[in-house]
């Protein structure tokens, strides 16, 4: 099961949704927005999108990592408009048989969302002005095998 959404608005409670018997591994991400943005100080991030082709694009990816990595379920709900410092800008939610999918797939997905989903972002600052942020930063570094800490959360 699929199921991507842009929300203008802060994410739903999680709530518990039993798994099916076979289900041995529920990963759940939150990309949350942190106090910098290029080394600024931020009260939000806003997050533009291109209407219409940014659902689709997620939607693709979604079914794309879905198909790839032998996934039950990925549902991706991303924040749209100001997110304020602390608040979850993503969720994405990962059912799969096994553990070791789940984080592949993970790691996959947010990767390429960054990468291939027309949404952009901006840093806001104490007096409103905005300024653009790459969505991709840390994105070649969390590829490596190596590299233990993500430089770029979302």
């Amino acid at each position: 099961m699929i199921t991507t959404e842009l929300i203008p608005g802060p994410l739903p409670p999680l709530l518990e949704v039993p798994g099916t018997p076979d289900c041995g591994s529920e990963l759940i991400f939150h990309g949350r927005v942190r106090g910098r943005e290029k080394d600024e100080p931020i009260v939000a991030l806003f997050y533009e999108h291109y209407e219409g082709m940014a659902e689709s694009e997620l939607r693709k990816l979604a079914e794309e990592t879905s198909e790839t990595f032998g996934l039950q379920s990925l549902t991706c709900l991303h924040r749209v408009g100001d997110v304020p410092v602390g608040e979850a800008s993503v969720r994405v939610l990962i059912r799969s048989k096994h553990r070791v999918e789940s984080l592949q797939a993970l790691a996959f997905f947010v990767r390429e969302l960054k990468r291939r989903v027309p949404i952009w972002k901006w840093g806001v600052r104490t007096d409103g002005s905005r300024f653009p942020s790459p969505h991709c930063e840390g994105c070649e570094a969390a590829e490596s095998p190596l590299h233990h800490h993500d430089h770029h959360d979302h």
